[in-house]
């Protein structure tokens, strides 16, 4: 995954309503109803199907870290997909979404201005348009780097051409070198 497609998962973690399973049984429950049968749960992790049937028994009570991290993101990659749903829909009909980001912004302006990158930290309330410019992009496949042209564009609009009422003469925004980046919607 790339950075914004994380930064939007954890995003969407924030809006769970209620807590995913956290015993190893619980989730190994959960992830069998939503696959259908430990086989296919085991051939998501990567283990056997008796491993699977022994967790989901209790007859093991700790899985091995790396089997452990992927049963977590698989239980949450799944938890509660019409909450997520909900709250994608409205953020892209009338919220919006908040960037807030660390960063190297670099842009391309009319002659006689500095136009150097520099480290930026900014936060910043993006319309709805971006935000379903940007989960349409995401759920189409699209690559780290065409999101990050999305905020781009929309943090030009918001924050440096302070919605047509400044820096008029600015052409291309670009995000670079990124320390940080998180949403809220």
């Amino acid at each position: 995954m790339g950075e914004i497609e994380d930064a939007i998962e954890r995003a969407d973690q924030e809006s769970f309503t209620r807590q995913p399973p956290k015993t190893l049984k619980a989730q190994i429950g959960y992830l069998i109803k939503q696959f259908g049968s430990a086989k296919a749960v085991a051939a998501e992790l990567g283990v056997t199907a008796d491993s699977v049937n022994r967790y989901r028994r209790g007859a093991r009570k700790n899985a091995r870290a790396d089997v452990a991290a992927k049963i977590d993101d698989a239980v949450r990659a799944r938890w509660q997909p019409q909450v997520r749903k909900r709250r994608q829909k409205q953020a892209a009909t009338s919220g919006g979404i908040t960037v807030e980001t660390r960063a190297r912004f670099g842009y391309t302006a009319s002659v006689g201005t500095t136009d150097d990158g520099r480290l930026r930290r900014l936060t910043v309330h993006l319309p709805p348009a971006y935000a379903r410019r940007l989960f349409d992009a995401r759920d189409a496949g699209a690559g780290d780097q065409q999101m990050r042209g999305i905020i781009a564009e929309g943090f030009k609009e918001v924050y440096f051409q302070d919605g047509g009422g400044r820096a008029m003469g600015l052409s291309d925004v670009a995000i670079n070198d990124i320390d940080y980046m998180d949403f809220d919607y």
